[in-house]
C-alpha cells in the first residue's frame, strides 16, 4: 500500500527541501534593493559576498563567517551575508546572472565579472601563494612529468584558475599532451582533488597552496601519506569585487576594512583562519596580465570552458 503525502507534511517536505538546496541553486538576478529592519527601526541595505568553492559550503561558512560578522560590527547602513556554492559551475552560474552584490572569485572569473559590470576592489592574499600544486601519494611512483602518461589527474574544474588551468600549462611546456597523454577529472572541489589522489582513483591531484594546508589541517593523517611533487610559477591572487550599482560610499567602506584586517589582532586571526596573508589594494587593471596568460593557455591547449561539461 502506497503513502501519500498530504497537507502539514508538504509544507515540511519543501521546507526542508529549501533549505538542503538553497545555497546551490543560482540567485535570480538582483530586482530592487533588498532590506532588512535594523535594531532602531529603520533600515539597513542587504549584500551578499559570494565566494567561489575554496571548500564545500560548510567549511567555506566556518571559515569565513568571521569575515562577515567583522564586516557587519564595522560598517553602518548596510548588512552583509555569506553566499557559498556546491561547485564552480554553479557559483559562475550566479554572477553571470549578476545575483551578488559582492564576489571573490579566482582570477579567471573576475575577467569574466567585469564583462557584467563588476569591478575589483582588492586582491584576496599575496600573488606568491596563487600557484598550482601537484599531490601524490608518498609511495607513488611517479617522478617526472612523462610519468604521468596514461594516468588519471584530477582537478576541482577547468576554470579552476591556480588548480587547473596553471598545472595544465605547466604539464604543457614540459612536453606533456594534456588532451591525449593523461585523463584529466574534473571533481568539484579542492578537497575532491586530493582526496582522489588519497583514494588512489588519480595518480596526481592539482589544487593550490591554502586548500592544501587547510587538509593538512583537517585531516593530518590523510595528509601524511600525501606530499607535494611539483608546483607552478605564481601568478595575481583572487579578487574581490562589487557589483556596479552598489552605493560607492559601501563598496569603499568594504574595500577600506578589507586592506585595514591586518592592522589588528582579530583581523590577523581572521585572516589566518582563511589562509589568507592579507588584502592588498587592486583595480580591474592589475589583472591583466591573467589576461594574456588566458590568452595563450587558450591558443595552445584548451578552451577554459569546456562545452561538455555545460550540459
Amino acid at each position: 500500500m502506497g503513502y501519500r503525502i498530504t497537507g502539514w507534511r508538504w509544507i515540511i517536505l519543501l521546507g526542508w527541501l529549501s533549505m538542503l538546496f538553497g545555497c546551490d541553486s543560482p540567485a535570480p538576478p538582483t530586482v530592487g534593493p533588498q532590506y532588512s529592519a535594523s535594531a532602531n527601526g529603520g533600515e539597513i541595505k542587504l549584500y551578499r559576498l559570494a565566494i567561489h568553492p575554496l571548500h564545500n559550503p560548510e567549511k567555506l561558512a566556518l571559515t569565513y563567517q568571521p569575515l562577515i560578522d567583522d564586516l557587519n560590527q564595522n560598517i553602518e547602513g548596510a548588512h552583509f551575508e555569506l553566499e557559498a556554492s556546491r561547485d564552480y559551475q554553479r557559483y559562475e552560474m550566479k554572477f553571470r546572472a549578476r545575483a551578488p552584490e559582492f564576489l571573490l572569485p579566482n582570477p579567471w572569473q573576475t575577467l569574466e565579472a567585469m564583462k557584467l559590470g563588476y569591478r575589483v576592489i582588492a586582491m584576496a592574499g599575496d600573488a606568491t601563494d596563487f600557484k598550482g600544486v601537484f599531490i601524490v601519494r608518498k609511495d607513488s611512483p611517479i617522478t617526472q612529468i612523462s610519468d604521468l602518461k596514461g594516468k588519471a589527474v584530477s582537478y576541482p574544474s577547468p576554470t579552476a584558475l591556480a588548480a587547473s588551468i596553471m598545472p595544465q600549462y605547466y604539464l604543457y611546456t614540459h612536453g606533456l599532451d594534456v588532451n591525449r597523454d593523461i585523463e584529466n577529472h574534473y571533481v568539484g572541489s579542492q578537497e575532491s582533488s586530493i582526496m582522489n589522489v588519497f583514494l588512489k582513483q588519480s595518480a596526481v591531484g592539482a589544487t593550490w597552496p591554502p586548500p592544501w594546508r587547510q587538509f593538512q589541517k583537517d585531516y593530518p593523517r590523510k595528509a601524511a601519506q600525501l606530499k607535494l611533487l611539483w608546483e607552478t610559477p605564481s601568478l595575481l591572487n583572487n579578487s574581490v569585487m562589487v557589483r556596479d550599482d552598489v552605493p560607492v560610499e559601501i563598496s569603499e567602506a568594504v574595500r577600506l576594512r578589507l586592506i585595514r584586517l591586518a592592522e589588528s589582532k582579530a583581523g590577523r586571526t581572521i585572516l589566518t583562519n582563511m589562509e589568507t596573508a592579507r588584502f592588498h589594494p587592486a583595480d580591474n587593471a592589475s589583472y591583466q596580465p591573467v589576461e594574456a596568460f588566458i590568452a595563450e593557455f587558450e591558443r595552445v591547449v584548451r578552451p577554459v570552458e569546456l562545452l561538455e561539461l555545460k550540459k
